[in-house]
């Protein structure tokens, strides 16, 4: 039996070449576009503003937090692919060494054990992205729930009627000043950091720069 026949794992365990923690996509929704067709239609009749939420939960602290705990989540998937990957080579060394002192039945049956542990791994590598996917799922979350509700409150504060996403491009000309990143920004400092699963429980928001001490008079 060739090694090609059994050995069919790849070298790569997960592909490092992607950003492990992008949330572009999670805000590209089909339903912006109407949005952005209806308020074009309609020469903007309400006051509106716009901003990038996926620049915004970028510069949160909690967005940093959260990659921390993905990337040691999956780096313990890795370690099993890489033990269970050892497992097979030593295995399939000594079948090597080994196969032509074998009888035909003890020959099929070590084939046969290889071939269910390259299954097996190659099996827990589609688990492992799936269960990466829902881990960052829930890890996202709560950032991003955070990220809205600063936005609805900042909003409310300055009298626009609606937000608009711009993450997308899909706007063709936007008055700069009706870009509320700041405002939000400085909205989100000052709530509770958002609560990310898996992190430790004293993880706060940026802490604030002391006051400088008063020197004293001479």
């Amino acid at each position: 039996m060739s090694k090609k026949a059994i050995y069919r794992v790849s070298n790569e365990v997960f592909s490092r070449n992607k950003p492990i923690f992008t949330f572009m996509n999670s805000f590209k929704k089909p339903a912006l576009i109407a949005i952005l067709l209806s308020c074009f239609a309609f020469g903007y009749s309400q006051k509106q503003a716009y901003i990038s939420l996926d620049s915004l939960v970028s510069t949160m602290p909690e967005t940093k937090v959260a990659q921390k705990v993905l990337t040691d989540f999956r780096t313990v998937l890795e370690q099993e692919v890489i033990a269970m990957q050892a497992e097979f080579d030593a295995k399939y060394k000594d079948y090597l060494e080994k196969k032509d002192s074998y009888s035909e039945a003890v020959r099929v049956n070590k084939e046969t054990e290889l071939q269910q542990l390259n299954k097996r791994i190659e099996d827990f590598k589609v688990k492992a992205n799936e269960d990466i996917q829902r881990k960052y799922a829930e890890l996202s979350g709560p950032i991003v729930a955070k990220a809205k509700k600063g936005i609805a409150t900042v909003a409310k504060e300055l009298g626009y009627k609606s937000v608009l996403d711009s993450t997308p491009g899909n706007v063709l000309y936007m008055d700069p000043s009706d870009n509320i990143f700041t405002q939000v920004k400085k909205k989100l400092d000052s709530m509770p950091a958002a609560e990310i699963p898996g992190a430790p429980k004293d993880t706060k928001g940026p802490e604030k720069n002391p006051e400088p001490s008063k020197g004293k008079k001479q």
